[in-house]
């Protein structure tokens, strides 16, 4: 995947606000959907799309394999790409969750499962990204992500957690935490 990938996010984030894309073609009418034509009606569910989980795990897959590289600034791109994925993710599975309350609570189930999900993995490559730019030498990059993840995840979190040590550990906080043991 190339980085140049997360621009075409554009077109899909004027479609989330109602924009609507004059060159997109009239919705002909289908034939019901057959096993066989199911994956073609679903083109975000064969996992080669941007926009998908798989997507964002390729983006991060990448960032791993620089990072054993020791190409930083290649870890660093992906790392903001796959964060960019997965919050444009959580919030437009929970803007949807949201239409749904009260309407459908199967939907509005799962998709909550599905923000969090992707808010989970947003955090994850927010984490990573805090700690290359540590080992790039670069603190002060690495305080506001440690601060957002904290506050995502909770402190009590383990990736929460390990934030806040991340933080005592940049000289950023002056006590301790331990984790509760629930």
């Amino acid at each position: 995947m190339k980085a140049t990938n997360i621009h075409r996010l554009i077109p899909l984030a004027s479609l989330a606000m109602g924009f609507s894309l004059a060159i997109m073609p009239p919705i002909l009418a289908q034939p019901e959907p057959t096993q066989q034509n199911l994956s073609e009606l679903r083109p975000l569910k064969n996992g080669d799309s941007l926009l998908s989980m798989a997507g964002g795990s390729e983006l991060m897959d990448e960032a791993i394999a620089a990072i054993a590289d020791k190409d930083y600034d290649v870890a660093v791109e992906r790392l903001q790409e796959a964060r960019q994925i997965f919050n444009q993710l959580s919030n437009f599975h929970i803007d949807i969750a949201n239409s749904f309350q009260g309407i459908d609570n199967a939907v509005y189930d799962a998709e909550r499962v599905a923000a969090i999900e992707a808010g989970d993995m947003r955090d994850t490559a927010t984490y990573r990204l805090a700690l290359v730019h540590r080992v790039q030498g670069k603190p002060e990059l690495s305080v506001p992500l440690l601060i957002q993840v904290i506050r995502s995840q909770s402190p009590a979190s383990d990736l929460g957690s390990k934030s806040y040590k991340q933080l005592y550990e940049l000289g950023f906080v002056s006590s301790e935490f331990e984790q509760p043991q629930f």
